[in-house]
């Protein structure tokens, strides 16, 4: 019997003694057995703290809300089961892993999560501050200034806020006061830009979540406000979480993801903006912004359409989340540089508008130019 399999017949551990980190952070700490597809890397270590009350906050979408009836330990989030493992354990192995440049610690809902974030980045900071960056995946309620000024003190390289809903008004639909839930949207966007003043430009970053019933255009005015704030958006596709109030829910579709990416790629690297875009009558990108030369350019360096994260020492990225929102059947985030098949599927997938019945007198080349 391994490690993981004794510790599932024991009680509930806890954080800060004890966190619990994704799957794919398990296989590369060698936890656990596998081999990821393609021999994809995972170059940053991602954990969540825990509690045996788990969450206490009721996001619609998320499979650790508390309204999920089971033992919080077993329940999963961004698509697989996260096992538990002693925080003594997480730095040594870590320590062993050649290709980690960042360790993630992510809040949860709970009162003590905020004091257990800095006791647990006091830790690793100081057994791994040398090899790899740490950043904090936060809940902004409960946040005060001085937390964000802590963070920093302590030594976190990047300070996030796991947004997720590009309007206040689905905000409030999935994981505000109808779903009896503590967030607020206008303290989250507090928070963010306290992370912006505190951490500088491109030290803050913002999760956001496409496809949970937002147009294309309230997303990408949401990804520039955010960058505006000194921000950069790390996006996800929606995938239905199993266990979730949403989970009979589709999942994003790929054409809206691609267009997205492609979108947040070029706004957080400063070659357009939102107000440069052009958006069709269902809210549809059309135009983003760039030459046909700058568009093409970018398109086939692939890079828009891969996982969008923290960067590592020598990584743009380090935070690749290999296949944290899609099958690898249909890789939404590409976790390793996509070949040009790959990006011949992209293609097709961005440009496939579905609305030539709809919308027949909007297809012309004028607003169409990239096809």
């Amino acid at each position: 019997m391994n490690k993981l399999a004794l510790e599932s017949l024991t009680e509930q551990k806890e954080s800060p003694e004890y966190l619990q980190i994704s799957w794919a952070a398990a296989m590369t700490l060698g936890l656990i057995p596998g081999q990821f597809y393609r021999n994809t890397k995972l170059s940053c270590i991602n954990t969540l703290l825990t509690y045996p009350s788990g969450c206490h906050a009721t996001c619609a979408y998320c499979g650790l809300q508390k309204a999920r009836d089971m033992e919080y330990s077993k329940k999963n989030f961004i698509r697989v089961e996260w096992p538990t493992v002693k925080l003594d354990d997480i730095i040594e192995r870590t320590k062993e892993v050649g290709h980690a440049e960042r360790l993630c610690i992510s809040q949860i809902t709970h009162p003590r999560s905020i004091r257990d974030t800095k006791y647990v980045l006091k830790r690793v900071i100081e057994e791994l501050g040398d090899q790899l960056f740490v950043s904090i995946l936060m809940n902004a309620t409960g946040q005060t200034y001085e937390d964000i000024e802590d963070y920093k003190k302590l030594g976190a390289d990047t300070l996030t806020v796991a947004l997720d809903a590009a309007t206040p008004e689905i905000f409030d639909k999935l994981r505000g006061r109808p779903m009896n839930s503590p967030h607020r949207w206008d303290t989250y966007w507090e928070v963010l830009e306290w992370c912006g003043e505190v951490m500088g430009d491109g030290y803050a970053g913002c999760h956001l979540i496409v496809g949970l019933g937002e147009t294309e255009q309230e997303m990408v005015e949401t990804i520039q406000r955010v960058r505006d704030l000194g921000a950069r958006t790390h996006l996800f596709s929606f995938w239905p979480e199993e266990g979730s109030l949403m989970e009979k829910e589709k999942p994003c579709p790929a054409p809206q993801y691609r267009r997205v990416q492609m979108a947040r790629y070029l706004i957080d690297n400063g070659l357009s903006r939102y107000e440069d875009m052009k958006f069709n009558e269902k809210g549809q990108i059309t135009d983003w912004g760039v030459s046909e030369e700058v568009f093409e350019e970018i398109f086939w360096s692939g890079k828009p359409f891969m996982t969008a994260g923290c960067r590592g020492k020598t990584t743009e990225v380090a935070c690749n989340r290999p296949f944290g929102d899609s099958s690898v059947s249909d890789i939404k985030s590409y976790p390793f540089q996509p070949n040009k098949n790959d990006l011949k599927k992209v293609r097709k997938q961005m440009f496939d508008y579905e609305m030539e019945k709809a919308y027949p007198d909007v297809l012309n080349p004028s607003v169409f130019r990239y096809q």
